[in-house]
């Protein structure tokens, strides 16, 4: 396995590669950069990132269709369905005769795949990290716990092949890939139906993570260590174990946040 330090230059690249905003006052969107999405998803993904990154304040009037439509190119219609996307994202509300504005940020759902990836690249992104480490310690530990006493023979095969598929990554997507299907698997391994689709929030949000958390650190051998020790636990179906293994993981993780 490659050691952190010589994955910080691939961890790097890999984080230019995220989706990033438009800067401010850009003027037109380049539609063209957003692949295999329609017109009114891609123009709603500009639109959101420019309200997390904070362009347009909560209690903002936006831009009325016609001045979205001449900056992106498109038609009113194309505007007009972006804006009912990032209502149902609850980041905006709009009322005839008034216009679109953005909602207080707590009535956002982070839970929306594209909500999370825009709040993960903005400038607020180091709050984003701590706000993903505070969730993995309410759920984590635990959700291994359930985990160590419920798996089954199947749910620990796929625990262990990623965990394996983690320590033999030759590049950082290989090994972010494996990261994400490691806690995913866990998740679905607890036994807990509601637990499961709060792994949309750590698929969409661990990427992010790993990338912060590989630029930073000296060496993932000791973290693949750590995740080794969750999977024993699991393995050999010792609830506390897990959950003190989980515990030392996030504690690694809280570290290299906190150097920052």
């Amino acid at each position: 396995m490659r050691t952190g330090k010589s994955m910080k230059a691939e961890a790097v690249e890999a984080e230019a590669l995220l989706p990033a905003a438009p800067q401010a006052g850009s003027g037109r969107a380049n539609n063209s950069r957003i692949v295999g999405t329609s017109v009114h998803a891609s123009v709603a993904n500009e639109i959101g990132q420019r309200i997390v990154r904070g362009d347009y304040p909560p209690g903002s009037i936006l831009p009325n269709e016609a001045k979205w439509a001449e900056t992106f190119e498109v038609s009113r219609s194309a505007v007009r369905e972006a804006i009912k996307m990032l209502m149902a994202k609850s980041l905006l509300s709009s009322r005839p005769k008034v216009g679109s504005w953005v909602e207080p940020r707590d009535r956002w759902n982070l839970l929306d795949r594209d909500v999370l990836t825009w709040y993960a690249t903005s400038p607020n992104r180091e709050a984003f990290l701590i706000s993903v480490q505070e969730f993995r310690h309410i759920i984590e530990p635990e959700a291994t716990a359930l985990a160590a006493l419920r798996r089954t023979d199947e749910q620990m095969a796929e625990i262990s092949t990623a965990c394996r598929e983690m320590g033999e990554a030759t590049s950082l997507p290989q090994r972010t890939q494996a990261d994400t299907r490691f806690h995913l698997a866990i998740l679905r391994a607890s036994g807990n139906e509601l637990l499961v689709p709060l792994g949309t929030l750590i698929e969409s949000a661990l990427a992010h993570l790993f990338v912060f958390v590989t630029r930073e650190a000296d060496d993932l051998r000791h973290a693949q260590g750590l995740h080794e020790a969750i999977e024993k636990a699991i393995r050999l179906r010792r609830p506390e174990a897990a959950r003190n293994a989980v515990r030392k993981l996030l504690a690694n993780t809280d570290e290299v946040i906190a150097r920052v």
